[in-house]
């Protein structure tokens, strides 16, 4: 069994004064408090956008019915991979405490990010012992991204993180560092039986919670054994983990995990931007590139590199192969290469070295800060903001809480996909669903009778027979719609009418 220990900041004789040493110490440790009190503040505001309708929809039918909730979106008995444990938590919190689904959101947030930045500093542990590393880190995963502005569920870069808090991938993406770092313990003490099934629980956990997130916990963790390369002995025990992670997830009563693998070719067209831009959205990851090289020259098993290959190698075969939900594996490239950017500034060799990797990192991540400097505006609103960082402000999605007086929980809406990612946080079901939904086996048909619903020429008669045929009982559409068969009810932001259903 290979052991690793822990990184050291070496002795010096010569230096700067003690004053400023402990300056310096202290500025990273400032800063990574300073960004973790924003997104406090931003889980204050909790600015709508993305999926968060569909987590919100997803806690409404749990707290309505917790054994049989059905689709979240449309009226219909399927099950769905949001289904997952923490969703249930949450749900059940919801029911039990009549808390709306948007306070129950914010808890969700504050339980994700806290153990995002303690997951983080438990595996950085595992990687340097210098107190600065963890800081380090964390700043690096919020701020070495690229020059062009990135956001997507389960990448952890500052912009993205505040507008996906509260979803299920952050909170995946904390326990997966706590994963690694038990697991990085584990593998080299030779733990006993019980610490690997608890690991592999775990695993399962993640998996359930946020599947893309799940491969990304999974390559990191096949990088961690392979670089500590265990003694025979501990292999049993290892192999345990994931046989019991694999029994979880086959046991899952609320969807069937292991269909998920075929459903990979109805996504493969939504997930194709992740390979466009990737120079300006990812370029200062070349930084991370380089420090792992040095990684690599001091030492052949490095984790980190390993890791980083194994991302690299999925992300790649996904853009080669046409399989671009592949691409949602690129933060086991990213996360990886973002630390050893960080961990370089304390475990380079000689304090001229180190100072001058520092400069290069700190420069980078000022870069990359102001890339997402609008992120101070999901906490300030842009009125409040200088004309340049307003600039770089992208004002969040308005919600429907405006037909709430009317609509109730359970009727039906149609509406076009836009308002249909987000009418179902409120209660309500739409015609079709917002989102691709895998398991639900008419959504071809629901989505054209919803443009055919739209469409300039279709007739009163083939409306009536498309609202009869879902049981609608409003529309929302634009102020031009018109038809013997609805009535105005309310007009809300951007000119969208609330229409009831006349029968």
């Amino acid at each position: 069994m290979r052991t690793v220990p822990p990184e050291a900041e070496p002795v010096s004789r010569t230096g700067p004064p003690a004053g400023a040493a402990r300056a310096g110490r202290a500025l990273p440790p400032a800063a990574a408090a300073l960004v973790v009190v924003l997104l406090l503040l931003v889980v204050v505001r909790l600015p709508w956008a993305g999926d968060l309708g569909m987590h919100a929809a997803t806690i409404q039918r749990l707290r309505h019915d917790l054994l049989h909730p059905g689709n979240p979106l449309v009226d219909a008995d399927t099950p769905s991979p949001y289904y997952s444990p923490w969703m249930l938590v949450l749900g059940v919190t919801a029911k039990l405490t009549g808390l709306s689904v948007f306070v129950v959101l914010r808890i969700a947030a504050l339980v994700g990010l806290s153990l995002l930045v303690t997951g983080v500093r438990r595996y950085v542990r595992t990687l340097s012992a210098h107190p600065m590393a963890p800081a380090l880190a964390l700043l690096s995963l919020l701020f070495l991204w690229g020059t062009l502005l990135f956001n997507w569920s389960g990448f952890l870069g500052l912009n993205s993180l505040a507008l996906t808090v509260s979803y299920p991938s952050v909170l995946a993406l904390g326990l997966t560092f706590h994963f690694w770092a038990w697991l990085s313990r584990a593998v080299r003490q030779e733990a006993a039986w019980g610490t690997w099934l608890w690991l592999g629980a775990l695993w399962a956990l993640i998996l359930l919670c946020h599947q893309f997130t799940g491969v990304v916990a999974s390559l990191g963790a096949l990088a961690t054994v392979i670089a500590a390369r265990p003694a025979r002995a501990v292999l049993p025990r290892l192999a345990a983990a994931p046989a019991l992670g694999l029994l979880l997830l086959w046991l899952w009563p609320y969807y069937d995990f292991f269909s998920l693998f075929s459903a990979g070719a109805d996504l493969e067209a939504i997930h194709k931007p992740l390979y466009e831009d990737l120079a300006a959205r990812f370029g200062l990851v070349l930084l991370g590139v380089a420090a792992l090289v040095l990684r690599f020259r001091r030492d052949r098993w490095d984790p980190l590199v390993l890791f980083f290959v194994l991302g690299a190698l999925v992300f790649a075969a996904g853009g080669l192969t046409g399989h671009y939900s592949w691409g949602r594996a690129l933060p086991a490239a990213l996360i990886p290469a973002q630390l050893a950017a960080a961990l370089e500034v304390v475990s380079a060799g000689r304090r001229a070295v180190r100072a001058g990797w520092a400069c290069v990192l700190c420069a980078a991540l000022a870069v990359g800060a102001w890339t997402q400097i609008g992120t101070l505006g999901y906490v300030t609103g842009r009125a409040a903001l200088p004309s340049p960082v307003a600039a770089r402000y992208r004002t969040p999605w308005v919600g429907y809480h405006w037909i709430t007086p009317w609509v109730k929980y359970g009727d039906v809406v149609m509406a076009r996909t836009f308002p249909a990612r987000q009418i179902p946080a409120y209660g309500a079901y739409t015609v079709a669903p917002g989102y691709p939904d895998v398991f639900l086996r008419d959504a071809a048909r629901r989505e054209a009778a919803v443009a055919r619903y739209f469409a300039a020429g279709t007739s009163a008669a083939d409306r009536a027979g498309i609202v009869r045929g879902y049981d609608v009982k409003w529309v929302v559409g634009p102020e031009s719609l018109t038809g013997p068969g609805l009535r105005k009810v309310t007009v809300g932001p951007g000119g969208q009418v609330l229409y009831r259903v006349v029968r």
